[in-house]
């Protein structure tokens, strides 16, 4: 009992310690007006129970998620949903849980008046929002922490239990940063320079109006788009790929392809084998694989001998199919060459930074929300534009097809409605801004052992929290500047 006495009172020491620390970084940096109010909200989390129960969340989902998961039976399959599977429920939940506290804090502090006797106080409107969001701030990074290492630690700690041979597999292909180089030759241009020939041809033949006209481009071009990565039986597909500056540090290392195809037909074995070829021709060795037998619709790796790319960096690879169907390698994710550019750890952190950024654009969005609404009316603003984020996809294929009518069978291209004039360019605009902040998934980068590099970390920052936080932001400090506080309750 002394002994579990004993480690309570440091425990409660160093949380005592790390508070202490925290105020006093924060009002040394922020000064005391602003640290003051992150304060408060560190108070209000803790008097809702928010902090203790997200952590309890994260930590359940942590440790609770592995016993739940199916995978393939490898170790490499298993580490690489547990990866997805927890960062995921950590990022769901860690951004429920703020837009669910920026909309309440500073909401429910206007509706129960006290935000008035703050605001009397000589401190700007602007220190206080800008306060708030930087209390939630420091929640959130308080809560990734904790969460993050206790990922990294049970990931360490099931790898070290595994046996050498899957321990080795694990730090090869998941537990790496692990850089990544694809075809050089960018084929846009003829694409579009055959499909728009073809094109030509057409109308010579035939006039079509202004809806066919952009179904027909589409469809003749995702032909011309297939003639490049179509391998019909017995033919070979070559690739040219250009390893750029990371040829000054491969010589002697061994590189990994990354393959995926697809099938018009089946295969009675569900399989379909084929001959990998790479190296340069009468500059480096050749090296040719064993028959190799695959499954369409799925990613494999398979590692390729050292030195096998000349001076340039150049690497020339070759498939050869050998079944009686065509294969299709896509131009996008058809085929890649992986290599090793840094551990694991330090690529973790820079994964969890991109998250990071994510947490703090949802706290803007909510206090945005909430600095000229009332809190159930900022929450479902919120949560809609949090819900709109993930249906890109419809918004997209309405876009491709330039309506909303979707397609219409009989007459065998897309319908067209009066209001797709005013909702294609909407739908296009709020595309691109949220693609914006969804260009950045470190999720599956971690999972599939790809380098998430400072220069997208970089990039992530100042897309995800200078730009877009920062236009929120304006907007958010702006409308609580403007808001009349004595009489929020019966205008809302």
């Amino acid at each position: 009992m002394q002994n579990i006495a004993s480690s309570l009172i440091r425990i409660f020491l160093r949380v005592g310690l790390g508070f202490g620390l925290y105020a006093t970084l924060s009002r040394w940096i922020f000064g005391p007006p602003i640290s003051a109010v992150m304060w408060l909200t560190w108070k209000a989390a803790f008097r809702f129970r928010l902090f203790v129960v997200v952590a309890f969340l994260l930590l359940a989902a942590v440790v609770g998620l592995p016993v739940l998961i199916k995978d393939d039976g490898t170790a490499r399959g298993f580490t690489q949903i547990l990866l997805t599977y927890t960062l995921t429920t950590i990022s769901a939940l860690l951004g429920l849980s703020t837009l669910w506290l920026a909309c309440g804090t500073l909401a429910r502090d206007i509706e129960d008046c006290q935000m008035q006797v703050v605001a009397v106080k000589p401190i700007a409107r602007w220190q206080i929002w800008l306060g708030k969001w930087l209390g939630i701030v420091s929640l959130n990074a308080a809560l990734l922490a904790l969460s993050g290492a206790s990922v990294y630690g049970l990931l360490q700690w099931r790898a070290t239990r595994l046996p050498a041979d899957q321990q080795q597999i694990l730090r090869n292909e998941v537990l790496v940063a692990r850089g990544s180089a694809k075809e050089g030759t960018d084929h846009k241009r003829e694409i579009d320079a055959e499909a728009e020939r073809l094109l030509k041809e057409r109308l010579s033949k035939s006039s079509l109006t202004k809806v066919d006209l952009a179904e027909v481009r589409k469809q003749i071009r995702e032909q011309v788009k297939a003639t490049f990565e179509l391998v019909p039986p017995g033919y070979v597909r070559q690739w040219e790929i250009d390893l750029g500056i990371a040829k000054h540090w491969l010589r002697d290392r061994p590189l990994q392809m990354r393959v995926k195809f697809n099938s018009a037909d089946k295969s009675p074995s569900g399989t379909f084998i084929g001959l990998w070829y790479a190296g340069v021709p009468q500059k480096t060795a050749l090296w040719q694989s064993e028959p190799m037998s695959l499954a369409p619709d799925t990613f494999h790796e398979f590692i390729i001998p050292a030195n096998l790319f000349d001076e340039d960096g150049k690497l020339t690879v070759m498939f050869r199919n050998m079944n009686a169907t065509a294969l299709l390698f896509s131009l996008d994710e058809g085929l890649e060459v992986l290599y090793r550019e840094g551990g694991f750890g330090l690529n973790f952190i820079r994964g969890l930074a991109i998250i990071f950024c994510w947490m703090m654009l949802l706290a803007t969005l909510g206090l945005a929300a909430a600095s000229f609404l009332s809190f159930p009316v900022a929450a479902f603003l919120s949560l809609g534009v949090l819900t709109l984020s993930f249906s890109t996809a419809t918004l997209a294929n309405a876009v491709s097809e330039g309506t909303l009518g979707g397609y219409d069978a009989e007459k065998g291209r897309a319908g067209h409605l009066a209001i797709d004039n005013v909702a294609i360019p909407i739908f296009k605009a709020v595309l691109t801004t949220i693609n914006l902040a969804k260009d950045f998934s470190p999720i599956d980068s971690l999972s599939s052992g790809r380098s998430i590099s400072w220069s997208q970390l970089g990039l992530a920052l100042s897309r995800i929290v200078l730009l877009l936080g920062g236009v929120l932001g304006a907007i958010g400090m702006v409308s609580f500047a403007r808001r009349e506080l004595a009489t929020a309750q019966g205008t809302q």
